[in-house]
């Protein structure tokens, strides 16, 4: 079986990661896989780069131009949407004419444009289509929030700077629809909230959407001797330590600005009870990109900040680090970071809503702390410290649901029923 999975990037995001380690599944498990992207950053041998560089560059300047104008000139929105207005040709590619399945994963930014991809949809191969966010299945934003148009037809945008009736928004919307109409595609969404949420789309349709989470390789995330690399990361033994991460550790929606106010609860909290860690025992441990890192100087605590890191190796170092692995976005479609962080014994802790329900059993192998509550989150911080989870136990929950081979088999039986004309049930 020869599946040619696509995605903007080989290595930048997290739908990049999660491309990439599903291709090299899949080829460990007896799938002929490979990798299409815009822009290839190894050497990869199953990685192929679509040989138009050029013409990749002009598409993403014209997309960005005509949300720019439509936008009023601007620049609100302009990164928070897409249209797929420009792209390239993949179809006649040598890859794309031997593949048995298409997979598209993030095909956003001038990889492909819609003309294209209701090119792909109807060159008679079997489709999927990962979620790794809402851009598929609703018009031109991303995250569309509380936004409910596209249950029957986006409009009047509140992405857009002048939304109105037959916007950006209404237009891309008739594009999808018309590419989607009788076309052999099946949505995969990465987490039960994600399915729940996208089938509320009139561009679901009749289409079927499967849960398969992504991958977390148990070969390069489980736990490592906690005191050699707290020793690595300057950071006390006797510590307890908090790892936080993300892209864009300050993007608001991330909930930084939430964990340091449930670190100060807590540290109040300890102060008064004279019980659980320290002011001095409590150590933050951060990774990510921040381009306004004022708001680190908040933090109530020791704070040790690596910057990003996109070096397994080094991620396994720092969840190996902690006790507990904190998420307070806004949502998650999946929550990679936690399900990375268990699997190197750490005990996560979140909101009730986004991915994240699929991998936290509440004050069984984590917390679920109601969604916005800092005082919840505090107390689930406690809670995690408290709790005493086994490392191996953790390790083996995330390995059992999110394992290569789990999730590699799990894909190549939806492939298999496709190729032979099984439709996946919605």
């Amino acid at each position: 079986m020869h599946i040619l999975v696509v995605n903007t990037s080989e290595s930048t995001g997290g739908a990049a990661v999660a491309a990439s380690r599903l291709v090299d599944a899949l080829n460990q498990h007896g799938a002929k896989a490979r990798l299409l992207v815009r822009d290839k950053q190894t050497d990869r041998v199953t990685t192929v780069a679509i040989p138009a560089r050029l013409r990749l560059r002009a598409a993403f300047m014209w997309e960005r131009l005509c949300i720019w104008c439509a936008n009023r000139f601007r620049r609100r929105g302009l990164w928070a949407v897409d249209i797929a207005n420009a792209g390239v040709d993949v179809t006649s590619l040598p890859e794309f004419r031997e593949a048995d399945i298409i997979h598209l994963n993030w095909v956003n930014q001038g990889l492909l444009s819609m003309a294209q991809i209701e090119r792909i949809l109807h060159s008679g191969k079997p489709v999927v289509w990962t979620l790794h966010d809402f851009w598929p299945v609703m018009s031109i934003c991303h995250h569309p929030a509380d936004c409910t148009r596209d249950a029957k037809r986006c409009h009047d945008c509140p992405q857009l700077v002048a939304p109105h009736a037959r916007d950006l928004s209404w237009r891309v919307f008739g594009r999808k629809r018309k590419a989607y109409d009788h076309a052999p595609l099946t949505f995969v969404a990465v987490s039960q909230w994600v399915a729940q949420r996208a089938r509320r789309s009139a561009l679901v349709g009749e289409h079927a959407v499967e849960v398969i989470p992504n991958i977390v390789p148990i070969t390069l995330f489980h736990p490592l001797d906690k005191q050699q690399a707290r020793l690595q990361l300057g950071i006390p033994f006797g510590d307890r330590v908090v790892v936080f991460g993300a892209a864009r550790i300050n993007q608001p929606m991330k909930g930084l600005a939430r964990l340091i106010q449930a670190l100060r609860l807590l540290m109040d909290n300890v102060q008064a009870t004279t019980e659980g860690p320290s002011v001095t025992g409590l150590t933050l441990l951060l990774f990510g990109g921040c381009k306004d890192r004022s708001a680190l100087a908040r933090i109530p605590c020791h704070c040790v900040y690596v910057g990003p890191v996109t070096d397994s190796r080094v991620l396994c170092q720092l969840y190996s680090a902690a006790d507990v692995a904190v998420n307070a976005s806004d949502y998650e479609t999946f929550g990679l970071t936690l399900a990375e962080a268990m699997a190197c014994g750490c005990t996560p802790v979140s909101f009730d809503q986004g991915g994240q329900l699929d991998i936290i059993s509440h004050r069984v192998n984590g917390y679920l702390a109601h969604y916005p509550s800092v005082d919840d989150l505090a107390a689930g911080l406690k809670w995690a410290f408290e709790a005493g989870l086994s490392t191996e136990d953790q390790h083996r929950s995330i390995a059992v649901r999110f394992g290569e081979e789990a999730v590699a088999r799990r894909h190549l039986n939806l492939y298999e029923n496709l190729l032979h004309g099984r439709k996946p049930q919605s």
